[in-house]
């Protein structure tokens, strides 16, 4: 049994369900050598004639963070017959096009670091990060195309289009205060969960898997993705050195994520009119954020959003039951864990 401690006005719940978390290390390690081989397609698909280009992506490269996206396409590859040269390079599109979308996000917000390490934005300037940005999307491309399997490139194509949407979405929200759960999951259906099933979408197209059972992993990976993003929201409403980012981050850029979405669905709280009014406001002080996260802990919020995460882990162990038991499904069950009870 895991207890966090990231506030006083957790309750006794998220010591109850949330289980001892995964150690991803183990994982990492009994993938290593199908992991090394996928990184080092990366490293030589982004190596160029130009000593500029080839210094910041080495430099970028450095940092590999945990690398669940390539993890997931290996898994599924193995799930449906094993990892071989189709699934590496799938694999390596996936964390290329994810890389170059961190990439522009720093660059849209400014961020001055990534991982703990200075991003490219930072070091040079928008102008050379959105160009690198574009050259990792570029790689991306070159892998998809060496599978050989133009499904590849279409579930591709269309992630791409998603996570763009998802974002898109999030500002209009944002701009016409939308402040409802419906939106909030719409949302990050598209900019997160649709990252996390095309990730075993390729995975299991380069190794021609069945429709139905490519279908259900894909349903299994969507929602590991939006557990993913609802315990990043978690993350705005505490002080932690590890997430890299101050409470109240997102609220100070517009977006109200599921905690304070649920507090504010409770209309009879008698604070209810002004916490919405305050949670529409065009530009928040950080007085304003502070009473808006501590509205969000004292009504429910977390306890809400952990008890959401359950439920969704819970219909994602019935939709993995139908695959017979093997290694390779227990890490798929233990990187689903590793994501809710995870620290960053």
């Amino acid at each position: 049994m895991v207890c966090r401690n990231y506030s006083p006005f957790f309750s006794v719940l998220n010591c109850i369900f949330v289980p001892q978390m995964a150690n991803l290390s183990d994982i990492q390690h009994a993938l290593a050598p199908d992991l090394d081989a996928l990184n080092a397609i990366i490293e030589q698909t982004l190596h160029s004639d130009t000593p500029l280009m080839n210094d910041i992506v080495a430099n970028y490269l450095r940092t590999k963070g945990k690398q669940l996206r390539p993890l997931l396409v290996l898994l599924a590859g193995r799930l449906f017959g094993g990892v071989n040269e189709r699934v590496l390079h799938a694999g390596a599109a996936i964390e290329m096009l994810h890389n170059a979308s961190l990439i522009h996000d720093d660059v849209i917000d400014q961020a001055q670091n990534r991982r703990s390490v200075p991003t490219i934005n930072s070091v040079w300037d928008n102008h050379v990060a959105v160009l690198v940005g574009d050259f990792f999307v570029t790689g991306a491309l070159r892998c998809a195309v060496k599978t050989g399997n133009s499904t590849i490139l279409e579930a591709l194509a269309t992630m791409g289009g998603d996570l763009s949407l998802g974002e898109i979405n999030q500002i209009d929200n944002a701009r016409l205060h939308n402040i409802n759960e419906q939106d909030y999951l719409t949302t990050i259906n598209k900019k997160t969960a649709s990252l996390f099933e095309c990730c075993v979408a390729v995975g299991g197209l380069a190794n021609d898997a069945p429709a139905d059972d490519l279908d259900a992993l894909k349903r299994y990976a969507r929602l590991m993705g939006i557990c993913f993003q609802i315990k990043d929201d978690i993350f705005d409403y505490f002080d932690d050195c590890a997430v890299g980012k101050p409470t109240g981050n997102d609220l100070r850029e517009g977006k109200v994520t599921l905690p304070l979405i649920h507090a504010l669905s409770q209309s009879q709280h008698p604070q209810h009119a002004a916490m919405v009014a305050l949670a529409s406001s065009q530009q928040l002080s950080a007085q304003e954020i502070a009473t808006l996260v501590a509205f969000a802990k004292e009504n429910g919020g977390i306890d809400y959003a952990y008890a959401t995460m359950k439920r969704l882990k819970q219909q994602a162990d019935d939709i993995l039951g139908r695959f017979p038991h093997s290694e390779t499904t227990e890490m798929l069950r233990s990187i689903f864990d590793f994501i809710i009870e995870r620290n960053n």
